[in-house]
């Protein structure tokens, strides 16, 4: 992995004006987390819709946790109008997993990527238009390879809906380690497996999702590949943390490398990223 450094450095001194411009991923500001929230559930809706109109029988989505909220609203938006989303395969893009690596952690737990969709997604919607369980997927520590063939199978992802990671990563891919020999093609290579969380990536977990305690953050979990997710039709990416600053420049401007695994969107024919405002800011020290 060579990468230059005076493109990485040159990359987060641009400021918010310019960002976008010239990349090969479409970039849009919106004001705060709230709208981009909306925007979220809007594109869900606006995305299952045209891949029926395209004739597609099954439609499917890879989708994230976190940004939270937008699986509320689109619920709440298909009861009232009545869509049904009867032909709408669900592939989670990772959860977190026991110690041994071989099972989720319990539904139970507060943590858990199941929980959220069932309490703000699934158990929501009228159950007359809710997806089927069988279209329900997380990949499974156990057999990962079966979320490539399931996505074969019911005809490939239509759209790739994501977040990006305090180290770059879409769903659980963190970059390789010190001292692991990757370029970029082989990352994007890498399919459904499980994965060791980073110290970075289990810290900003930590300091999101629970008041700064890592300890309980689990050390393993199961993720969908950058195969899978680079192989998708579309890739749309939400941006909404402060500490985001700096890699939506990276993704949008630096050099294409495993080192930021956002970057490899750059060769993506279609991927888009929203933005809240707050991201834009340079990502320069201030002391509170």
């Amino acid at each position: 992995m060579n990468i230059d450094p005076g493109k990485m450095s040159a990359c987060l001194r641009i400021g918010k004006e310019a960002l976008g411009k010239g990349s090969p991923i479409g970039f849009e500001i919106v004001a705060d987390n709230d709208t981009l929230i909306s925007h979220f559930a809007d594109d869900l809706m606006r995305e299952f819709r045209a891949a029926k109109e395209a004739g597609r029988d099954k439609v499917v989505f890879i989708v994230p946790v976190g940004p939270v909220g937008q699986f509320d609203l689109w619920a709440e938006r298909c009861n009232r109008e009545g869509v049904s989303l009867r032909d709408l395969v669900v592939v989670n893009m990772d959860e977190y997993l026991t110690p041994d690596g071989r099972d989720f952690i319990p539904i139970a737990d507060a943590l858990s990527f199941r929980r959220h969709m069932d309490e703000h997604f699934y158990k929501l919607l009228d159950p007359a238009l809710a997806p089927p369980q069988g279209q329900r997927i997380f990949p499974h520590p156990l057999r990962p390879e079966a979320t490539g063939e399931s996505i074969d199978r019911f005809g490939g992802v239509d759209v790739c809906f994501g977040g990006v990671g305090i180290t770059g990563h879409l769903a659980f891919n963190d970059p390789p380690e010190p001292g692991e020999k990757l370029d970029a093609a082989e990352f994007g290579g890498r399919p459904t497996r499980v994965v060791r969380l980073s110290r970075e990536t289990r810290l900003i977990n930590s300091v999101t999702a629970a008041r700064g305690n890592i300890d309980r953050i689990p050390e393993l979990a199961v993720t969908v590949g950058m195969k899978e997710i680079l192989d998708s039709r579309k890739v749309r990416i939400y941006m909404n943390r402060p500490w985001q600053s700096a890699m939506v420049r990276k993704l949008l401007h630096g050099p294409v490398t495993a080192s930021v695994p956002a970057s490899l969107l750059q060769q993506h024919a279609d991927a888009r990223v929203l933005a809240t405002e707050m991201v834009t800011e340079l990502p320069e020290p201030e002391l509170r």
